[in-house]
């Protein structure tokens, strides 16, 4: 609560020139009082007493001043913060392609390749704050996980949600990176890129790795592409006859061809990642890209504060009415 006050703001913060009343109030009650009682001079002062209450008759205009004061701050309408803030930030629009495939469970990588993947690419994220950034995910099809947005908190939910069998298996890279494309193709940023990640090549799907390349090309979309997995053969967790987990060496079988080819298309590049290491160290170089400038409207709560500024004028000024017709109406 503390810190709401510390960063309070005014919605109407021109009424505060109404805040001249008060002197000019002063000034005319004390020539008012002047004007109604006149002095007379006497030897000694020992023969009168003063009345207690004589000596608190100026609180009225204390109070009046007070009340006057609140109700002012009140009617320039003090807030904990904006409804909302618009910013131009450094950024470009991003879409990440992931592929979710069974063989995305292989643990050459630390727990897994999809778990690494998915922990890589939410760092990345989070060091880009103003960034427009999108998710796709697939496997023998594809679709849009989260369309572009600079509400990373949902995004990062989206990518927690993440694993394999929330869609059908297999590898269509085509479907994939033409979902992305699609979600880029209507971006205005000067920077628009893809991150395709997969560990297979293409076995699904009806549109081709290449065709989707050209496609994003047409539309200025730059395609990174990361071949995810270890040389030789990883082991691969699968459900035998009675459902008990077991493990196998399989094959890293990676279509870098496809992937280099797609990334030159498209004025990309293409990224081995043999490890997490390797993996964070591409998201590192993809994160140096050129930035455009994006305008970023960020919405916050806004909480009005002149209520209690409100109440404080109402008791201000009640107190002030009531001691001048109860207390001081023979005094002032």
């Amino acid at each position: 609560m503390l810190s709401d006050w510390e960063n309070i703001t005014f919605a109407n913060p021109e009424f505060f020139w109404a805040y001249l009343i008060i002197p000019v109030m002063i000034a005319w009650y004390i020539i008012r009082r002047k004007k109604l009682y006149g002095s007379v001079k006497f030897s000694t002062a020992r023969t009168f007493t003063t009345s207690v209450l004589a000596g608190f008759r100026h609180s009225t205009l204390v109070l009046r001043c007070v009340g006057l004061a609140a109700l002012i701050t009140a009617i320039a309408r003090p807030q904990t913060s904006l409804s909302w803030q618009d910013v131009t930030t450094e950024g470009i629009d991003i879409v990440i392609a992931l592929d979710i495939s069974g063989s995305m469970l292989a643990e050459d990588f630390r727990p897994n390749r999809l778990e690494a993947s998915k922990q890589v690419a939410m760092d990345f994220i989070s060091e880009r704050p103003y960034d427009r950034i999108g998710l796709v995910i697939y496997g023998g099809e594809s679709f849009t996980q989260c369309p572009l947005t600079t509400d990373h908190d949902v995004l990062l939910n989206l990518f927690n949600d993440i694993q394999n069998g929330m869609i059908e298996d297999g590898t269509a890279i085509g479907m994939g990176l033409a979902t992305a494309v699609s979600r880029l193709k209507d971006s205005e940023a000067i920077s628009k890129v893809a991150i395709l990640l997969t560990d297979g090549s293409n076995n699904s799907g009806s549109i081709p790795p290449i065709t989707a390349a050209e496609i994003a090309r047409e539309f200025g979309v730059r395609v990174y592409t990361i071949g995810v997995g270890s040389n030789g053969t990883a082991p691969t967790p699968f459900k035998d006859q009675f459902g008990r987990t077991q493990y196998q060496n399989v094959p890293v079988r990676i279509d870098e061809k496809t992937l280099k080819e797609i990334a030159s298309i498209t004025d990309g590049e293409y990224f081995r990642a043999t490890n997490k290491d390797k993996l964070e160290k591409i998201y590192q170089e993809i994160d140096k890209l050129e930035k455009s400038k994006i305008e970023v409207t960020e919405y916050k709560k806004k909480s009005e504060q002149f209520l209690p500024f409100a109440l404080l004028a109402a008791i201000a000024l009640l107190l002030e009415f009531l001691l001048k017709q109860l207390i001081f109406k023979g005094i002032v």
